[in-house]
């Protein structure tokens, strides 16, 4: 499938989660990052880990598709590190993980 359509997907679900990461509910920027800087009094260089990313709830390497059903907007901070871990979790693990540490 295209990136076109994962562009369009990872805006759909931008839109439907309300601008929140689905790992860590963190508001995220789409299109602006200096704006986003801004509005958080945050440097460009932090304003780049709330970067909206397309994520795969079931990876693309294990038969996931590029599909709406299977494509949640995180930011780019815990779509990477999710994938980092020797054992990556399933997104559902992985949410309640990262936001128990928030909460912490």
């Amino acid at each position: 499938m295209g990136r076109k359509k994962l562009q369009l997907y990872r805006k759909e679900a931008f839109a439907a989660q309300r601008g929140k990461c689905f790992y860590c509910f963190r508001p995220m920027w789409l299109d602006d990052k200096d704006e986003f800087a801004s509005t958080y009094q945050i440097s460009r260089r932090m304003a780049g880990l709330f970067q909206c990313t397309a994520e795969h709830l079931k990876a693309k390497c294990d038969g996931g598709k590029d599909r709406p059903e299977n494509i949640v907007a995180a930011c780019k901070y815990c779509n990477g590190h999710r994938h980092r871990r020797k054992r990556p979790m399933v997104p559902e693990a992985y949410q309640l993980h990262v936001r128990r540490r928030i909460a912490a």
